[in-house]
């Protein structure tokens, strides 16, 4: 527990930007809600990217940090940091010069077009703070610190809020930019956020990540960006899958698509908490193989399955009560937009308890050296089955926003059976005499 509460709280608030944003857009109308589904998607894949290669970068931290050496630790630092700007700056260029055609490929009406394409504008220069942003509270976790990358999150979203809010609206004379303003507010904010950052390691007086003359920093990022890559490849395949059903939802109807617009934020929110509890236990037995009897691992290893389900299901009975209460949240919505999100309830108060048993179970394998059978999975049960299966449906078919939606509770349940089996078999061989 000590290790997931700032995990999920972290994750919980990264999240909620894009929620506060989305609570202050909806009463603007369908189309800037539907324009800000859209580029937030695009602009949430780069992002993505960059917080899986934090992920790699955590883990030399965190290594370095073991090993007590502050050159290791400085090389960490900035090879990561070098990668993931290289990274943010490749596609930043190319929402820059290219964003027309990348929207137009989405959606050909021309009015959310515009109000898409202006909202990039804006939000791509995200990409590139967020980069920055990622690799320090990748170091500050790798350190043992999480205390600091969450004070630099309770600093930005009070300040994303009310500037946010201000910026779309307006006050006294001042009329408000609408959906910009949105993008405005967000962008400051993690400026703001980055600031607090560069402070907190400027003055950390316990590390020192000046890079060490007597290594040649190029020679040194291969072998990390070696490291980082295998790390990155599992969040970044699940990623773009969940990207790749954004863009396919977002040929529906415009009421489904702002309905599941809507929704997406809450979702995967309400997933951190199981996710969290899934890094942790993969933490817990990383660090218990070898050191305990092979039977208290076994059972520690049952004990973090129940304890992983009992919180998904805490997070669907959520869930419910968010479906009862949703014309509460979004008064402004039409009467399509609430229709849908009800028509679509029992499938996203579901998905937390199937996709919690397969984040646990794949990090527990994770933890048991089998990383590419879980990315295996992921891969053939995403992209061979689900996402084809959902492209049919919606372009060919035509089906309505229940069926199309229902294709991701449909890919966790495919996950279930091979997870189950191989984490059955792993376990057994870990403790066979």
């Amino acid at each position: 527990m000590a290790l997931a509460w700032p995990l999920a709280f972290n994750a919980l608030l990264v999240q909620s930007m894009l929620m506060i944003d989305t609570l202050l857009v909806a009463p603007l109308g369908e189309l800037p809600v539907a324009a800000m589904g859209i580029a937030t998607t695009i602009v949430a894949f780069v992002l993505g990217i960059e917080i899986a290669i934090g992920n790699g970068i955590q883990l030399l931290v965190g290594r370095a940090f073991g090993s007590k050496s502050q050159a290791e630790l400085a090389i960490a630092y900035w090879s990561g940091l070098i990668i993931n700007l290289s990274t943010a700056l490749v596609f930043m260029l190319v929402l820059t010069f290219f964003s027309s055609q990348l929207v137009g490929s989405i959606t050909d009406n021309p009015e959310l077009a515009k109000l898409t394409e202006s909202y990039i504008s804006i939000t791509k220069y995200i990409v590139l703070i967020t980069a920055y942003t990622q690799v320090c509270t990748a170091f500050c976790n790798g350190i043992g610190n999480t205390k600091v990358p969450l004070k630099g999150f309770l600093i930005e979203l009070p300040i994303n809020a009310l500037l946010s809010y201000f910026l779309i609206n307006g006050v006294a004379s001042y009329g408000g930019m609408g959906l910009e303003g949105a993008a405005w507010g967000s962008l400051v904010s993690v400026f703001l956020r980055a600031g607090f950052l560069f402070l907190a390691l400027k003055f950390n007086n316990k590390v020192d990540i000046t890079y060490p003359a007597n290594r040649p920093l190029f020679s040194e990022i291969r072998p990390q960006f070696a490291e980082i890559y295998p790390i990155a490849a599992n969040f970044f395949v699940l990623f773009i899958g969940a990207t790749v059903y954004q863009l396919l939802f977002a040929q529906l109807d415009l009421f489904a698509f702002v309905a599941i617009t809507l929704i997406f934020p809450w979702i995967r929110a309400g997933t951190q908490f199981p996710n969290a509890w899934a890094q942790a236990s993969a933490i817990s037995i990383s660090q218990a193989l070898g050191q305990i009897g092979k039977q208290e691992l076994n059972a520690f290893i049952s004990r973090c399955i129940k304890i992983g389900m009992v919180i998904s299901i805490f997070i669907a009975l959520l869930f419910l009560i968010l479906s009862q209460n949703i014309q509460f949240i979004y008064p402004d919505i039409e009467v399509e937009v609430h229709q849908a999100l009800i028509v679509i309830a029992p499938l996203y108060a579901i998905l937390p308890i199937i996709r919690a048993y397969n984040t646990v179970s794949g990090n527990i394998l994770r933890a048991l050296g089998n990383s590419n059978l879980v990315l295996k999975i992921h891969f053939i049960t995403q992209w061979a089955i689900s996402l084809p299966i959902c492209a049919l449906l919606i372009l060919y078919f035509e089906v309505s926003i229940f069926w199309a939606f229902a294709m991701i509770p449909l890919e966790e349940l495919l996950k279930v059976i091979p997870f189950h089996r191989y984490k059955e078999f792993y376990v057994k061989r870990l403790i066979a005499p």
